[in-house]
C-alpha cells in the first residue's frame, strides 16, 4: 500500500474527475471532515486554482498566507504552508489563483511531475502525524492532476449520476494508465462514489446499474444523494457534518469514510473501536 512512504506514512488519494461539477470538491471537504471525526488526521490539499476547498474550510482568499502554488513552484514546505482548521485533526493546505498558470510554469521544470510527490514526502511531513492525504484536483486532465496522480497511492473518482457520466471516465482512466506506466507504476484506483444521487429518479437508478455492472467492486457501496444541506454548507464556510450533523449528506459521508477505513485502517495510536 504504503510502497512509496514505507509503512507508516498517510494514505494519499487524489480526488479528480476532469469534469466539472461532480461533488469532487464537497466530496474533498465531507470525506476528510468524516475521516477527522472517526479519529484520523487528516490534511487536504487543495490543488483546484478556484479554491473552493479552501474557502469551504473557511479561509478566504486574503486568509492564504503560503498556499499549493509556493508548496510547487517555490518549494516552500509542507508544514510551512499547511494550516490548523477549526477541526481538530483537519489540516488544509490552501489553493491559489495563482495555480492557473502553474501549468505553463511546470512545463519548463524538469522535475514537472514529482513536485507534489516530493512535497508530500519531506521529512518534516512526519511532525504532522497524518493518516489521510486527500487531494482536491481541478476540473481537468493537467499537469497539477498528473502531479496528483504522480504523488498519490490511490485515484478517487466522484460520479455524477446523470447521462454520459461513464463516457467521460475513460479519458480519465487513459491518464491513470499513463502514469502507471510511467511515473507511478503503484498507483491504483480507490474506488468510484456516486454523487448526486436521486433514488427516485430513473435516469439515477440506470446510471448506477451501469456503473456497477461495468466496474464492478470499484463502485463505493455508498451513494452521495442530492441533498440541499450539502449544497448549502459551502457558503457557511463548514462541512456538511458540522452545518447539519443530521442530513443524508453528513450520513452518506461518514458511511463512505467507514469504506474507506475499513480498507486503509488507522494506525495503531487507536482503538480498533473507531470503525
Amino acid at each position: 500500500m504504503h510502497d512509496m512512504m514505507g509503512t507508516g506514512g498517510p494514505h494519499i488519494l487524489a480526488i479528480a474527475n476532469q469534469k466539472g461539477g461532480v461533488g469532487k470538491t464537497t466530496t474533498a471537504i465531507n470525506l476528510a471532515a468524516a475521516l477527522v471525526e472517526l479519529g484520523a488526521r487528516v490534511l487536504l490539499v487543495d490543488l483546484d486554482p478556484q479554491g473552493n476547498a479552501s474557502t469551504g474550510l473557511g479561509f478566504s482568499p486574503t486568509d492564504r498566507k503560503k498556499t499549493t502554488y509556493d508548496l510547487l513552484l517555490d518549494e516552500v514546505p509542507l508544514v510551512e504552508a499547511a494550516v490548523t482548521t477549526e477541526f481538530s485533526g483537519l489540516f488544509l493546505c490552501p489553493s491559489s489563483a495563482d495555480l492557473s498558470s502553474a501549468d505553463i510554469q511546470l512545463v519548463s521544470n524538469e522535475k514537472r511531475s514529482f513536485l507534489l510527490h516530493d512535497a508530500l514526502r519531506e521529512p518534516r511531513v512526519e511532525t504532522l502525524d497524518l493518516d489521510f492525504i486527500l487531494i482536491d484536483c481541478p476540473p481537468s486532465l493537467s499537469l497539477l492532476t498528473v502531479n496528483a496522480m504522480v504523488a498519490s497511492h490511490a485515484v478517487l473518482v466522484p460520479l455524477q449520476a446523470e447521462f454520459f457520466a461513464l463516457e467521460g471516465l475513460s479519458q480519465l482512466m487513459l491518464t491513470i494508465r499513463e502514469v502507471r506506466r510511467g511515473a507511478n507504476p503503484g498507483l491504483r484506483i480507490e474506488g468510484v462514489v456516486l454523487t448526486m444521487v436521486d433514488g427516485r429518479n430513473r435516469l439515477s437508478q440506470q446510471v448506477e446499474h451501469d456503473a456497477r455492472s461495468t466496474l464492478g467492486d470499484l463502485v463505493f457501496k455508498t451513494m452521495i444523494p442530492r441533498n440541499v444541506r450539502l449544497s448549502e454548507a459551502p457558503s457557511y464556510a463548514q462541512p456538511v457534518l458540522s452545518y447539519d450533523s443530521a442530513s443524508k449528506g453528513s450520513e452518506a459521508y461518514r458511511a463512505l469514510a467507514i469504506e474507506v477505513l475499513l480498507r486503509h485502517p488507522l494506525r495503531s495510536r487507536f482503538s480498533e473501536e473507531t470503525v
